[in-house]
């Protein structure tokens, strides 16, 4: 993190997330916070996005693919959709995507990885041909 305040982090942070996530997912979010649930998107934008999205150890692709197979593990459909769509925002293939989601089935359990397929085959689907 070294020198960088809480609000530059912020900042780099809510410009990384619109750029994986698209503004219309980001604009939702913060539109939609309220005083109850508005430390919680400072947080997102700060540590996840800021923090962590930031950092230069890998790519964003790398990133990507490490999401969607923790989303998988935990189960995190909703989670899962959002990261398909920046997964692709970050050069991801259909295939690379399909890969992480049958790597996930033996370590996770078919299951989840069947979610995933079915929470990434909706995204997919809203792909212009």
């Amino acid at each position: 993190m070294g020198e960088q305040t809480r609000k530059e982090l912020g900042a780099q942070g809510l410009k990384i997330r619109r750029e994986v996530l698209g503004d219309a997912y980001v604009d939702k979010a913060i539109n939609s916070a309220t005083a109850f649930n508005q430390p919680m998107q400072e947080l997102v934008n700060e540590y996840c996005w800021g923090a962590i999205w930031g950092r230069e150890g890998l790519t964003r692709k790398e990133r990507s693919l490490i999401n969607l197979g923790i989303l998988t593990a935990l189960g995190r459909m909703p989670e899962v959709e959002a990261h398909v769509r920046g997964a692709l925002r970050n050069g991801l293939t259909e295939q690379q995507i399909s890969e992480v989601f049958l790597q996930t089935a033996i370590y996770c359990g078919v299951p989840a990885a069947i979610d995933s397929f079915r929470a990434a085959a909706k995204v997919l689907a809203e792909k212009p041909a």
